[in-house]
């Protein structure tokens, strides 16, 4: 449920109100917002960096950078991220509780998603697509404009897709506690063929087909006529080739318009693990985060690249 406007109200005076953000580069992410009783709370912005989507992309920062990194606050959903860095930007700009935060140093982080959100005119991209076509080329970051972008929207459709990379098989297979996947030890592959399966199920993906295809036209050999064209076309080259550069870019090419999180959710410990499932799949987001953190000037890894340009503004 998004915000109403008292409530984003409250939610921008305490993030600014916050001593943590003194001299430091702000960060908006999704993710809930903590509440005491229910009701936003000043005492509820201590941890904020704390909750897990924040607390992931703090694990992604790189190792070199040990000082001064940045404040992450979720700020609910897609909508409510956007509103906050609007409303901020005007607070600031209006010169209420900005003793410790100078705009320049505020950013934001959305998913992509396949609907497509209009921007506050004040911004100089006019929706979230253009910030996806500017920012990306071919699943890579556009390092050319990289720095133009305040607001960023992953290069993947949901952030869920960047736990489930193919790089990241070398990490689940050295866990002390294996990974399943549907009662099987997690092969990442399983899940690539699922997701390509499901793609006529999207009803999301289905209804907004065309923004797929602008995503993903420049995919070659994939027949993009029709959902379950593109369904087929995808397994037809990934169970055929064998060349792993090329199943890189279909593997990527399925991560920009396919949601995991519904499969992220299937990965759970083996039967030696005590407890609840989300205490592991908690310690392997924060794994995956130490991950990307050596990733910093790799391109392809969107996450990490940014936090190195944020890196370079300190």
């Amino acid at each position: 449920m998004s915000l109403s406007q008292e409530e984003l109200h409250q939610h921008c005076i305490g993030i600014l109100s916050s001593r943590r953000i003194h001299n430091k580069i702000i960060v908006l992410c999704e993710g809930s917002i903590p509440r005491i009783q229910g009701i936003l709370s000043p005492q509820s912005y201590r941890g904020i960096d704390g909750f897990p989507d924040a607390n992931f992309y703090k694990a992604c920062i790189p190792r070199s950078w040990r000082e001064s990194i940045p404040e992450f606050f979720n700020c609910g959903d897609r909508n409510d991220v956007l509103n906050t860095y609007f409303s901020l930007s005007e607070i600031v700009e209006q010169g209420v509780n900005s003793s410790y935060f100078h705009p320049k140093n505020l950013f934001a982080i959305v998913d992509s998603d396949h609907q497509v959100k209009t921007l506050n005119p004040i911004y100089p991209f006019g929706d979230t697509e253009a910030i996806f076509h500017n920012l990306y080329d071919k699943t890579k970051v556009n390092k050319a404009n990289a720095e133009r972008h305040h607001i960023w929207v992953t290069g993947f459709i949901h952030k869920e897709c960047y736990f489930l990379i193919p790089e990241l098989q070398e990490v689940f297979d050295q866990l002390l506690t294996s990974a399943h996947y549907k009662s099987n030890k997690l092969l990442l592959e399983d899940i690539y063929l699922d997701m390509a399966r499901g793609i006529i199920d999207d009803a999301d993906l289905v209804g907004n087909f065309q923004t797929v295809c602008n995503r993903i036209s420049h995919c070659n050999a994939l027949d993009i006529g029709d959902p379950e064209k593109l369904k087929n076309s995808w397994k037809k080259e990934f169970q055929s080739s064998s060349d792993e550069i090329r199943k890189k870019e279909l593997i990527f090419t399925l991560l920009a318009i396919r949601k995991a999180k519904a499969y992220w959710h299937q990965i759970e410990p083996d039967r030696n693990w005590t407890g609840s499932t989300s205490p592991f799949r908690d310690q392997l987001l924060l794994k995956i985060g130490g991950f990307y953190a050596e990733q910093a000037d790799a391109a392809q890894h969107h996450i990490p690249y940014f936090l190195k340009l944020l890196r370079e503004l300190i």
